[in-house]
């Protein structure tokens, strides 16, 4: 074989809408996703976990030719056929759209009509594999435990006794291991774990009409709730992008050996990033910018929410079926586009290198059910239809006492007067969220440059203290 991709060696698997008598919250008008797409070469894991049964699917990102196409994955226990399945992309795409961060919309209204209602009330060249096994083979420690074919791949499940072995093997086989992948295998014989190899079974792919490779997925049963990502980083040329749908009954889940953070949220940013597909490039250049602030040593929770909704939603929920198709075994709901009730989805997103992340990645359920998401906020400004600097009408300025006519004009002049603060303060949270040069994009907002001499975001007298610091 020309060349081993190890894929990612996962488990190298507001408005307020409101009435006099109820208040629903809808978290803006959705406008823009951020889904996987942004980010090149980015692995896709769904991972289902209940109790110590646990499905993953893989999404394989490979591009090439794919008679190369081969990976060797640690698994925790042995793997019947049974527990080997292939399924579709679109379940995946599905995910990755309705967890991806959002951009969304407010529109101001009135200020007085605000006022006076709160008032009122009150988230492969291989070859064929089994028949490559001799008596040298057994002579190195390696044991083919089973060989199958399900759907366009032949599987191998492998155990060995010692890594230099198992190196041997795979490189006698046809498989191009990277330098310095004995030490990682090791650790993985020791944990007594499986190899599980996959390649391109072409006949099968043709007979199947495929074109493309579809994910791959296992289900086992096992204490260990953990994701393997050492073996990717061996011959990784560059940083690698990782994202973890996790699905669980009882809510978030979480890394144990690596802090998980908040990606950064809720936060109104200028308007004018809506337009010429821009989110796409902010949300890049705000991951990159949260990522160095961790040193590229923190997983970023990016989406956590109960599957029964969404507020706002970048996609539909998935329905019960879909969720089947992804491994979540509990869910009995019926095939049609009713979404399940009673499985949280939490999205994790890590770049990271062998230095970075020098341990695979151990997960814990928590029992946390709290909603969270990455949201960013577009705010349009009320347009004032009255022009309240000439008159003081309101909408019912006939039958409005004129102490309440004076007050609606006293809180439209005082919203009108706080819309610049409020425009520089969205320029900040951008510049700071991205990196992105202020001045350029105070320019696009046609903002004023600020004094000379006033500090940044803050009161004129604050040069004295920069200056002393």
């Amino acid at each position: 074989m020309k060349k081993l991709r190890v894929l990612l060696s996962v488990l190298t698997m507001a408005v307020l809408v409101l009435d006099l008598g109820r208040a629903y919250a809808f978290c803006g008008f959705y406008v823009a996703k951020a889904d996987t797409k942004l980010f090149n070469k980015a692995s896709k894991v769904v991972l289902v976990r209940d109790g110590d049964r646990t499905v993953l699917t893989m999404a394989n990102d490979y591009q090439g030719d794919i008679r190369e196409f081969a990976i060797v994955i640690p698994v925790p226990t042995f793997l019947e056929r049974d527990q080997i399945r292939v399924t579709e992309n679109k379940y995946i795409e599905h995910l990755d759209a309705y967890t991806a961060p959002r951009l969304v919309e407010y529109f101001d209204s009135d200020p007085c009509e605000q006022r006076m209602y709160f008032l009122s009330k009150a988230g492969a060249g291989i070859g064929t594999m089994a028949s490559r096994l001799d008596g040298r083979d057994a002579a190195l420690g390696v044991t083919v435990e089973a060989e199958y074919t399900v759907g366009e791949y032949d599987i191998l499940i492998l155990s060995a006794q010692e890594s230099d072995g198992l190196e041997t093997w795979l490189r006698r086989n046809g498989y191009r291991i990277p330098e310095g992948a004995s030490s990682v295998l090791d650790s993985y014989i020791r944990q007594n774990m499986r190899f599980f190899v996959a390649k391109v079974n072409l006949q099968e792919q043709s007979r199947l009409g495929y074109t493309y490779l579809r994910p791959l997925q296992v289900a086992f049963e096992s204490p260990k709730f953990m994701l393997p990502i050492r073996l990717g980083t061996i011959n990784a040329d560059r940083e690698q992008e990782l994202f973890v749908f996790a699905l669980t009954r009882k809510g978030r889940v979480e890394t144990t050996n690596y802090r998980t953070v908040k990606i950064p949220s809720d936060l109104e940013i200028p308007v004018y990033v809506k337009g010429h597909d821009l989110f796409g490039r902010f949300y890049r250049d705000m991951f990159s910018t949260a990522v160095a602030r961790e040193n590229m040593r923190a997983v970023f929770l990016e989406y956590a929410w109960d599957m029964a909704w969404c507020d706002p939603c970048a996609a539909d929920p998935l329905s019960s079926e879909e969720l089947r198709q992804l491994g979540v075994f509990w869910e009995t709901g019926g095939a049609g586009k009713e979404a399940a009730q009673n499985v949280f989805v939490t999205r994790l997103h890590l770049r990271y290198t062998a230095e970075t992340f020098p341990e695979d990645l151990v997960f814990q359920q928590t029992g946390d059910r709290r909603n969270f998401q990455g949201r960013y906020i577009l705010r349009h400004p009320w347009i004032d239809p009255w022009n309240t600097q000439i008159s003081p009408r309101t909408p019912t300025d006939s039958r409005v006492p004129g102490e309440r006519r004076e007050g609606c004009r006293a809180l439209r002049a005082s919203y009108h007067e706080n819309l610049p603060k409020q425009r520089e303060e969205r320029a900040q949270n951008l510049a700071r969220l991205t990196g992105w040069d202020i001045t350029e994009i105070r320019q696009k907002m046609h903002l004023p440059a600020p004094r000379p001499g006033a500090a940044e975001g803050g009161e004129w007298w604050k040069w004295w203290k920069n200056f002393r610091e």
